[in-house]
């Protein structure tokens, strides 16, 4: 039996669920698609974003619904801000956005519901078909290029990061410093709620793509494309120097590095050599200064080596922020002591800024500093391997 219009207003009103409604200069189907949402929802936010077409006074013509106006135009991502951070003030626990110009579909607006009702406080992410009929080039090349940086900055897989069609869960995500303002927007802040451990399901929906002659996009390739590339390098270093080594550290327990030790080292069908190669080599990863990509070289020197890819990759993060400290002594000294300059500060005294006024000496002293770290990793692992572990 299907379910009227009225049990999901009221299911809505249930959940503290609001609709919102960006939008900049879509005055053509703005009120089809207001129309439309206040059918399944009597809170209906709309976000004025400075258009400067007839926007403004069609909204004003229209009752029942919550306007937030504003000029000159911020972007979508303000525009979104805005909106998330107003509805949540005002009472709502979940948010659900929707673009202006007419592609979604509010009889989807159920399939929303049923995921936040088994998943509460997640955030629900529409899947679109990216194959089908009318859809641009472009946003098909956008979708496939966040796709990835996505996956490598989370760890997640999420087969469409750009559609509009979501469900935010406003307390995990409204009232957070957000770096951008236009549609990286969007990228941003479903990579930093995978980061704050908010579920994200995939919700798969339908969407309709207007003719090339008949479709409004605000959508400038070259600059939103070099936004969102910025935003991803970001994003790139923030995972491999913070997020990816704070995950690392918080899943250590007792239990864990007994397993750990059991699977990788004990119980390992690799030699004591191998496995102490795998030690060094994840040392000397995480000690040379190219930092945002240590765990990805080692992870593929290691793999090309055919040594244990998950020891190299624990080891690899030695250089988590209270060590880094003495790596960044530890690798100027030995260029000093290499160059005999003598230029060899005070551990208490040792900085990025330190080292960027000697850089030549901090890049070969770290070098040379990894290879003996990582030759004593290597030697340690080995004896306590002949020690410890048992003949087969």
């Amino acid at each position: 039996m299907e379910t009227s219009k009225d049990d999901i207003r009221s299911r809505m009103k249930a959940d503290k669920c609001c609709i919102i409604i960006p939008t900049y200069n879509n005055s053509k189907t703005i009120e089809k698609v207001i129309a439309d949402a206040k059918t399944y929802c009597e809170d209906v936010y709309v976000v004025n974003d400075g258009s400067t077409d007839e926007t403004h006074d069609l909204l004003s013509s229209i009752d029942g619904i919550r306007r937030i106006e504003y000029m000159p135009n911020g972007g979508k991502g303000v525009a979104l801000k805005t909106g998330l951070s107003t509805a949540h003030k005002e009472g709502f626990r979940y948010a659900i956005t929707i673009d202006s110009d007419g592609q979604h579909f509010l009889e989807d607006v159920p399939l929303f519901l049923d995921a936040i009702e088994k998943n509460p406080d997640a955030m629900i992410v529409g899947i679109r078909n990216i194959q089908q009929e009318n859809m641009p080039s472009k946003n098909t090349f956008a979708n496939k290029f966040s796709n990835f940086w996505f996956k490598t900055e989370t760890g997640q897989s999420l087969s469409d990061t750009q559609c509009g069609y979501r469900l935010y869960p406003l307390d995990k995500v409204a009232d957070k410093k957000y770096l951008t303002s236009r549609y990286e927007f969007e990228l941003e802040i479903l990579v930093r709620s995978a980061w704050n451990d908010v579920k994200i399901i995939p919700q798969p929906i339908k969407v309709y793509y207007a003719p090339a002659e008949e479709r409004v996009s605000h959508f400038k390739p070259l600059r939103d494309f070099t936004r969102i590339s910025i935003l991803n390098t970001i994003f790139v270093l923030i995972a491999f120097l913070w997020v990816k080594p704070r995950n690392f550290l918080r899943s250590i327990s007792i239990a864990n590095i007994k397993k750990f030790i059991h699977d990788n080292f004990t119980h390992s069908k690799d030699s004591n050599s191998k496995l102490a190669t795998a030690v060094g080599l994840g040392l000397f990863f995480g000690i040379i200064p190219i930092w945002g990509w240590q765990m990805v070289a080692a992870f593929i020197v290691a793999k090309l080596l055919k040594v244990n890819q998950w020891i190299t990759l624990a080891m690899s993060n030695i250089s988590i922020p209270p060590a880094i400290p003495f790596i960044l002594w530890g690798s100027y000294a030995t260029g000093g002591i290499l160059l005999g300059c003598g230029k060899i500060p005070q551990f208490d005294n040792i900085s990025f800024e330190t080292v960027k006024s000697d850089l030549c000496q901090y890049i070969l002293g770290s070098f040379v500093f990894a290879s003996v770290v990582a030759l004593v990793g290597w030697c340690i692992t080995y004896l306590l391997l002949l020690a410890f572990r048992k003949k087969k």
